[in-house]
């Protein structure tokens, strides 16, 4: 490979990208011309993804668009220890059953980004589940306790005196030892998973293999722009969510959140990105235009380009027009129940508090009229409920 071709590459691969260790190593790796074999593990402890998980599948593609091997990973084995990265205690492990399950939703999920004629599928149980009890002494046998305890959740659980079950100093000799079993040339992970990534290059060597370029991306901010996404945290954009609720919550994010997921989720150029920014500061482009330009190519890998413009003309709707959204959430209640009741059992509001709150702030519509009487009693019949900008409930009372 010329060194052009090298440079070009290597553009493409550092997108994103927060360490690449080493950068000389993989242009050595790529000058030799060969397709690279570029690994990424994903536990499958949830039976859905969402966009955070992505931003790692998007850096495989770029791979895949580059040439090289995809090798998309799928832990049904250490999924069944845990990962203990970031945990302050041990996680219930799962059982086959449930990893199983959740790897068939992963595989088909998967592909809506990878392109599955050019990726291999691997479970890692393929190989792990061969080894006998003196094999997995051996590959203990290549780490130390000492060693182990230098991980920073380890380390803190232990100076906390929290404790540490001996099944979690396996998972990271588990997944390195998944980087020897698959020859990898490349390991992609997220910055919580240096440890991990970095004893798959240090096993290699002990098995006597070249040791994998480890590259690191971010962990991608969730809506509210400051913890990482997350279901758990409620900030996350599911990749199996309608159209309409996936459009939505991409609205909802900052303007400067936006450029975030550009650079990390877009199939855009870097300057494209680059030129639709300066663009929107100086002010030739509105930056609700270039957020919805995003959602609608989020939207689209997802759902296919015709559902991502009906979400788009959707929000448009009910966001600039007035209208309702077609799928809002039906809630029932006994008639003679109470609006600020009503708004906090259902979730729309937090609490009774919250929703009284928004009553009194002219927040809360019935049927498009605003209703400022939290003590509003519901009669029977079927009412619309609209609470701030985006928030809607079809409360059915009988």
């Amino acid at each position: 490979m010329t060194e052009a071709a090298v440079e070009y590459q290597l553009a493409q691969i550092r997108r994103g990208a927060v360490e690449i260790i080493d950068e000389r190593e993989l242009a050595d790796k790529l000058r030799s011309g060969r397709p690279l074999r570029v690994k990424a593990g994903f536990d499958p402890t949830a039976p859905d993804l969402h966009l955070g998980h992505t931003v790692l599948l998007q850096k495989l593609k770029h791979f895949q668009d580059l040439g090289h091997t995809v090798i998309f990973l799928i832990g049904d084995f250490t999924g069944m220890i845990g990962d203990p990265t970031g945990k302050s205690e041990t996680r219930r492990a799962l059982t086959r059953e449930e990893v199983l399950a959740n790897a068939e939703t992963y595989k088909r999920q998967v592909f809506k980004i990878l392109d599955p004629a050019r990726t291999e599928v691997a479970f890692n149980s393929t190989w792990m589940d061969q080894m006998g009890a003196a094999d997995f002494v051996r590959l203990c046998s290549h780490y130390t306790v000492a060693r182990m305890l230098e991980r920073d959740d380890f380390h803190k659980r232990f100076v906390g005196e929290q404790p540490i079950s001996i099944h979690e100093f396996l998972y990271p000799l588990a997944q390195g030892y998944d980087s020897v079993a698959l020859r990898a040339d490349v390991e992609l992970g997220g910055t919580d998973q240096k440890f991990n990534l970095l004893m798959g290059r240090y096993l290699q060597r002990e098995y006597g293999q070249a040791p994998q370029t480890i590259l690191t991306m971010p962990l991608l901010e969730g809506l509210d722009g400051v913890q990482k996404m997350s279901k758990s945290l409620g900030n996350y954009v599911g990749i199996d969510e309608p159209p309409a609720a996936m459009f939505g919550k991409l609205m909802s994010i900052s303007d400067g959140l936006m450029w975030r997921y550009y650079e990390l989720l877009s199939d855009r150029s870097l300057e494209a990105v680059a030129a639709l920014r300066s663009a929107v500061e100086a002010g030739e482009v509105h930056p609700k235009t270039a957020k919805e330009e995003l959602a609608e190519e989020i939207v689209a890998r997802f759902h296919g380009r015709q559902a991502a413009e009906a979400a788009r003309e959707e929000f448009s709707a009910v966001f600039g027009g007035g209208a309702v959204p077609a799928d809002i959430p039906e809630y029932q209640v006994a008639s003679g129940a109470v609006l600020a009741d009503v708004l906090a059992a259902s979730g729309v509001c937090a609490s009774k508090a919250e929703a009284k709150r928004l009553c009194k702030q002219h927040a809360v519509a019935i049927d498009g009229r605003r209703e400022e009487d939290f003590g509003f009693v519901f009669p029977p019949g079927s009412f619309v409920l609209k609470v701030g900008k985006k928030r809607f409930l079809k409360v059915v009372s009988r």
